[in-house]
């Protein structure tokens, strides 16, 4: 049984968290990333969340992120290999199943990279949609209360229905 999904208030501090490990970040990566975003839900003011930051970091090429193996690993990063996504490199921060920080790296201005960001500014500029995505999380987190991978399952439509309609509008990242 994996850890319990707990879907934490809107936390003030997260933005100023993300800035400190981005400091961190750009410090190790230097000149081999593009952009580095605060995205998921902790980047949107008055979401709840679980209370793991999440980060994007924009590269050229996703075959140099393995030279940040090593890089990251004193800041506590572990490479997680996902190959149900191979559009993404991801690393987590903490204990498996239990992570404080999760790294993403895709391609920099890259359709993962795009929708990441498009679905954290429609929200963050459609407050009737944060209330209605925050509302799924916690009938998500009651429901898989301890599966992580079903709870997010079961919001991938939600998600693609929110970046169907930002894009429909003309939406920005």
């Amino acid at each position: 049984m994996g850890k319990e999904i707990i879907i934490e208030d809107y936390n003030s501090n997260w933005p100023s968290q993300f800035e400190e490990e981005k400091e961190k970040l750009q410090e190790i990566l230097a000149d081999k990333t593009i952009a580095i975003e605060h995205i998921g839900s902790t980047a949107v003011e008055g979401l709840g969340a679980k209370p793991i930051l999440d980060i994007a970091i924009g590269v050229n090429d996703l075959n140099v992120v393995s030279e940040f193996v090593e890089l990251l690993e004193p800041m506590g990063y572990e490479f997680v290999y996902h190959k149900s996504f191979p559009e993404r490199r991801f690393f987590r921060k903490g204990q498996w199943g239990a992570g404080t920080h999760h790294l993403h790296f895709y391609l920099f201005e890259g359709e993962h990279w795009n929708n990441q960001l498009l679905f954290r500014n429609y929200l963050s500029t459609h407050p009737e949609v944060l209330i209605e995505y925050h509302q799924l999380k916690i009938e998500l987190a009651n429901t898989f209360r301890f599966d992580r991978a079903s709870y997010t399952e079961n919001k991938a439509d939600f998600i693609q229905e929110v970046l169907r309609q930002a894009m429909k509008e003309g939406s920005k990242i």
